[in-house]
């Protein structure tokens, strides 16, 4: 079985990235989308709405860590764990009028959606045009 959850993601829940250069604030409590829009107002805010089953979604956010290149203080940058925070997640959809699909990169700004993708669309967002 130790193969299949390196190919394709453990069955463990509540997973926290690993460590990168990105300052994750992790998204627990459907009160923070308040937050979100107000922090949208003066600094894009990104939803990564992530899997922790789901291989495809490992695969993307280790991409989206690693090709990430703003400043800290350019992006707010949110980790939802969906399968912890199914509520949320549904709250996220409904709010910011996007779909539910995960892996998803939710961009807010002035407290609206200007920008989202799903999979391996997300590495193809330019983060620096929402700056």
């Amino acid at each position: 079985m130790g193969i299949f959850n390196k190919l394709f993601g453990s069955s463990g829940t509540s997973e926290t990235p690993e460590p990168s250069k990105l300052q994750w604030t992790r998204l627990t409590d459907v009160s923070q989308l308040d937050t979100i829009v107000k922090e949208s107002k003066t600094q894009p805010v990104a939803i990564f709405k992530h899997s922790t089953r789901c291989g495809i979604s490992r695969m993307v956010i280790k991409q989206f860590e690693s090709s990430y290149d703003l400043e800290e203080n350019q992006m707010k940058v949110y980790y939802l764990d969906l399968l912890s925070f199914r509520p949320i997640s549904q709250e996220v959809a409904a709010r910011f009028q996007v779909w539910h699909e995960s892996p998803q990169l939710i961009i807010v700004k002035n407290g609206i959606t200007v920008a989202h993708a799903s999979h391996s669309q997300i590495n193809a967002i330019p983060l620096e045009q929402f700056v």
